[in-house]
């Protein structure tokens, strides 16, 4: 029996040449691997990451919330990390993306699931300031919910979202004093990464900070519990290729990779985080050649974060 991975390998490989390949690859995670809900466990991830920007903003930034604009890459299905900074006291947000997955029915679920979090007591621990004017206007929508667009829920959260390629906006110059990401960075090519990250450099204020979040794990290991996180380092480029899909990509780098066109960009590092990962299972990978200039311990550094104060 073909295993799992290679299964939904092969299907998004498929999808990948199809027109509206991202609405059905949609379908496909929606109803056949159940990829796309918005379950505690992957509320608490996106929360988690929240609360952890935040704190970045706030231990290298000399800005108030309030008086600070936000951009977000990645928009993705669930609005929980723009609603959390919303709701922390930012004025002004922005999201772009490539392609625009938000739907109202998933901007409902999301602010649904902010108030059951908060009427159990989950969310404090997350979000200890919450502005209460601004929870309100949240109530207000649920309560509303049957005569808002999507366009209408946006604006009474301050939020504009845009499908634009990151590598060139129409942003002016010194536009944000917050850019961050969530498990977006890993499914850009390099290629098209460093001018992200040269247009980032464009459009930071002086004083902004960045905080990017960096899932470097195998994520068919996230749907298979039969592969581990560091099965894709068994590949050349060559075979990867083969495997790889525009849906959901995986450049598969490391952090040292990472890091190195940080440095060649001239971008600063002020701080880092990451997990060391777990050598044992990396040692159960026959790595490709391409890998074997790495140390295990660089290899085995499976999620990060990149604090950038500019």
């Amino acid at each position: 029996m073909i295993a799992k991975w290679k299964a939904k390998a092969i299907v998004q490989k498929g999808i990948s040449y199809l027109p509206k390949k991202e609405k059905i690859n949609y379908l496909f995670q929606k109803y056949v691997t159940k990829g796309v809900f918005l379950t505690d466990e992957y509320f608490t991830y996106k929360i988690t990451h929240a609360k952890d920007h935040l704190h970045y903003f706030n231990q290298y930034s000399t800005k108030d919330f309030k008086e600070s604009t936000f951009l977000e890459l990645g928009t993705g299905w669930y609005p929980v990390v723009p609603i959390a900074m919303y709701l922390s006291g930012f004025q002004n947000m922005t999201s772009i993306d490539i392609q625009m997955w938000m739907t109202k029915e998933s901007q409902l679920t999301t602010i649904q699931k902010f108030v059951e979090w908060r009427e159990h007591k989950m969310l404090a621990s997350y979000l200890p300031e919450i502005n209460e004017d601004k929870w309100n206007r949240l109530l207000r929508i649920l309560s509303e919910k049957e005569t808002l667009s999507k366009e209408d829920i946006n604006k009474a959260i301050h939020l504009k979202t845009y499908i634009q390629d990151a590598r060139k906006t129409k942003f002016e110059d010194n536009s944000f004093d917050f850019i961050c990401s969530n498990n977006t960075f890993e499914h850009i090519p390099k290629a098209i990464l460093i001018p992200i990250l040269q247009e980032f450099k464009r459009i930071i204020s002086k004083g902004g900070i960045m905080s990017h979040f960096i899932d470097m794990s195998d994520h068919f290991a996230h749907f298979d519990q039969t592969i581990n996180i560091y099965n894709f380092l068994q590949f050349s480029q060559e075979k990867w290729n083969w495997i790889d899909n525009s849906i959901q990509p995986q450049n598969r780098m490391r952090f040292k990779d990472y890091k190195e066109i940080y440095n060649k960009l001239a971008i600063p590092i002020t701080d880092e985080s990451y997990r060391e990962g777990d050598i044992k299972l990396l040692k159960a990978v026959n790595l490709a050649e391409m890998y074997k200039a790495y140390t295990n311990e660089e290899l085995a550094i499976s999620h990060a974060y990149i604090i950038s104060q500019f």
